[in-house]
């Protein structure tokens, strides 16, 4: 019968021990986000969403409107992302990410022969991105610094082989 007791506590000591967290149980595992440094630096309107699996690692999605379709990254995107965070705090502090981006866009290419030529483009590009997010004692409003750098998959011979992103963005969990 001693025997069977100390069986018990094990299993129950066990049990308790794998269901235990580091950070206490939150909430506010969405969270939806504006550029706002993107949108006062080239008037690219940019929103992401932000859904977290654990403490340690989100994954989300980007997208935005640029109303100039020469510009670096196009006139439209839309894509996902993979983040690992590496803070002491869940859910903040630094992280690097994995992103896929499909873009849409134009090159005007001027030459001696033909003048002036428009090109529409849509590509896809994979990069790496890393950065830093801080949140408020109460993980309901955050900021976030962040870039990144990807290679195009399918580049048109007058595009750019590689992209880039970088932002400033403020966000709110819920």
């Amino acid at each position: 019968m001693n025997k069977i007791f100390i069986y018990v506590l094990l299993l129950i000591g066990f049990s308790i021990d794998a269901f235990a967290q580091a950070y206490p149980s939150t909430l506010n595992n969405h969270e939806f986000k504006f550029n706002i440094g993107q949108f006062l630096a080239t008037s690219t309107v940019e929103g992401a969403y932000e859904y977290y699996l654990n403490e340690d690692i989100s994954f989300g999605g980007t997208l935005y409107f640029n109303g100039d379709a020469t510009d670096y990254n196009g006139n439209f995107g839309i894509g996902p992302n993979l983040r690992a965070y590496f803070g002491y705090a869940p859910r903040s502090g630094f992280f690097a990410e994995v992103f896929g981006l499909y873009y849409t866009g134009e090159n005007d290419e001027v030459s001696q022969n033909s003048g002036s030529r428009n090109y529409d483009y849509d590509t896809t590009a994979l990069g790496l991105g890393a950065g830093s997010k801080w949140t408020t004692r109460s993980q309901r409003f955050t900021i976030e610094l962040n870039g990144g750098i990807g290679r195009n998959i399918n580049p048109q011979s007058f595009q750019n082989d590689f992209m880039f992103r970088a932002g400033l963005s403020l966000g709110f969990r819920f």
